[in-house]
């Protein structure tokens, strides 16, 4: 059995749904960024318990549908855009449509319609984030996070980012304190 849960954006939040698993000792076979994989279904008592756990820890459990696919698209992007070294290969459109197994209209309509903002603004928004973590560790050249970042070129990297944030990139770098923002709040 397979359950969604909002806000898991990075490896730790991986751990602590594990802990809380663990905790409750709920046996699964996998976790994954926005997703557990149970041995079993979960009885009443023990998803009001999970569910409880979770919320202590800043995570949702997912029971609509709609929700549970704004979920899996914002963990796919978060997936690709922070945590993934290789290059997508394709749009995000067609990657996310073949991901989900829905037509990209339809995503992008529901995603917008949720959120309040579509999915290109929010990809925007987690890139100009991994941007700021990239400036912020100084180990990449502009030049070289443009070309990770999948950015055509320096300037539309920069003029994005100016766009966002308000700074260019390397006033950014100066002044960096407190301007990163956490992953669940994009």
């Amino acid at each position: 059995m397979e359950i969604l849960i909002k806000n898991m954006v990075c490896p730790r939040c991986v751990e602590a749904v594990r802990q809380s698993l663990d905790a409750l000792k709920i046996p699964f076979e996998s976790i994954q960024l926005g997703k557990v994989k149970l041995e079993y279904p979960l009885s009443h008592d023990q998803k009001t318990n999970f569910s409880q756990s979770l919320e202590l820890k800043g995570f949702e459990l997912l029971e609509s549908k709609n929700a549970s696919l704004i979920s899996q698209i914002k963990s796919l992007i978060i997936e690709q855009v922070h945590h993934t070294d290789d290059s997508l290969g394709e749009n995000f459109s067609t990657f996310l449509s073949e991901s989900l197994n829905h037509e990209y209209t339809a995503l992008s309509r529901l995603f917008s319609q949720v959120e309040g903002v579509t999915i290109e603004k929010f990809i925007t928004l987690q890139k100009i984030e991994r941007v700021k973590e990239l400036l912020f560790y100084d180990q990449l050249s502009l030049s070289e996070i443009a070309f990770k970042m999948n950015y055509s070129s320096v300037a539309y990297l920069s003029s994005q980012f100016k766009k966002e944030t308000g700074l260019t990139p390397s006033e950014f770098k100066k002044n960096y304190a407190g301007m990163r923002k956490s992953l669940d709040k994009i």
